[in-house]
């Protein structure tokens, strides 16, 4: 065995001592793809630039966040986001409840029809034991959820007539994202349903392919739909969109302790913003009545239901919420009704 000199060895003896300095250093990589449906000024998209410019600021670069709007990275469909996440395709992702929930059949308790009467009632779930469930139910889908936010209560517009009543929605076509209970809500109300993705929309509407769609109004607003023939607009608060933000598990798993906490503080203060930006100018406690007043001097017709014509939807379609809240899960359903009567 041929032996080193003591002097090569001493020389050495510096570079040994470093080795486990190195080893323990973070190798991270150049980028991280972060998904979102749409783009900014929207309160939706602007959680995800939100979260991605905290953390690559915060990590002073060493996490390097990309957003990528419109949901490009799967070709402008948003359904299959969660899908791309666990292919490796992405990394963050703001998700909408509503597209993963054909996927995720939990986070369709966001869209049984008026379970949630009003933002006290979404804070309940997103804050309280229906949330922390559907966090771990994410879990074991390999993303680790670290925040709600919200796109907001769907309104629905159209270019026929006023909606106050199920009667009024007979025969019209009205657009919906994805999951097929808005297939079948929108079919008890005599409606004729399509699903599209939001790229497919605006030349829709435009083009008289469909008479309606349901949106928050911030994004009603953003994407200037009143310009599309969009000339009626129904304030039914009839389902809220949760957002989740959330990151691959493996690609948590690659962080340290330390940063894993810096994305996660991230999450949480991009989401709080996300949530006021989505309830701005609604008229709900703490905020002004702005956003109504723009529709309406856009020459959009608003109609804001009262308690009993909300009533008469949610009658019309307790079938539909029956049906459906044994596909989401008889469990987590009770525990979110009781959750919301704790705040009514």
């Amino acid at each position: 065995m041929t032996r080193l000199p003591r002097r090569a060895l001493l020389a050495a003896a510096p570079a040994v001592l470093a080795l486990p300095h190195l080893a323990g250093a973070q190798q991270y990589r150049p980028e991280y793809k972060l998904s979102v449906v749409g783009n900014r000024p929207i309160p939706f998209a602007e959680g995800a630039f939100q979260w991605a410019e905290l953390v690559t600021q915060r990590s002073q670069g060493r996490i390097n966040v990309r957003v990528y709007p419109g949901s490009q990275l799967v070709g402008g469909d948003q359904t299959r986001e969660l899908l791309a996440m666990r292919q490796g395709i992405i990394d963050f992702c703001v998700f909408s409840t509503i597209n993963i929930a054909p996927q995720v059949r939990e986070a369709g308790l966001f869209q049984l029809p008026f379970l949630m009467p009003d933002h006290r009632a979404f804070d309940a779930l997103i804050n309280g034991e229906p949330g922390r469930d559907l966090m771990a139910v994410m879990d074991r889908r390999d993303v680790v959820g670290l925040a709600f936010g919200e796109n907001g209560f769907r309104e629905l517009s159209n270019s026929r007539r006023p909606v106050r009543a199920p009667a009024d929605l007979r025969g019209m076509k009205i657009r919906f994202a994805a999951g097929a209970i808005f297939n079948d809500i929108y079919t008890a109300l005599g409606a004729n349903p399509l699903q599209m993705s939001f790229a497919d929309l605006q030349p829709a509407l435009s083009s008289g392919a469909v008479d309606g769609q349901e949106n928050p109004v911030n994004l009603f607003l953003a994407f200037r739909m009143d310009a599309l023939a969009q000339r009626h607009m129904t304030i039914w608060n009839y389902v809220n969109d949760a957002l989740i933000f959330g990151v691959s598990k493996s690609i948590w798993n690659g962080f340290n302790a330390a940063d894993q906490q810096l994305i996660r503080d991230c999450a949480q203060e991009a989401a709080r913003n996300n949530i006021a930006l989505a309830r701005r100018g609604l008229g709900i406690p703490g905020t002004d009545d702005s956003a109504l007043v723009e529709l309406r001097n856009r020459g959009v017709e608003v109609a804001v239901l009262t308690l009993e014509e909300k009533r008469a939807f949610a009658a019309a379609l307790r079938p539909v919420y029956e049906r459906w809240a044994n596909t989401v899960g008889a469990d987590l359903v009770r525990k979110a009704e009781a959750a919301i009567r704790a705040v009514s």
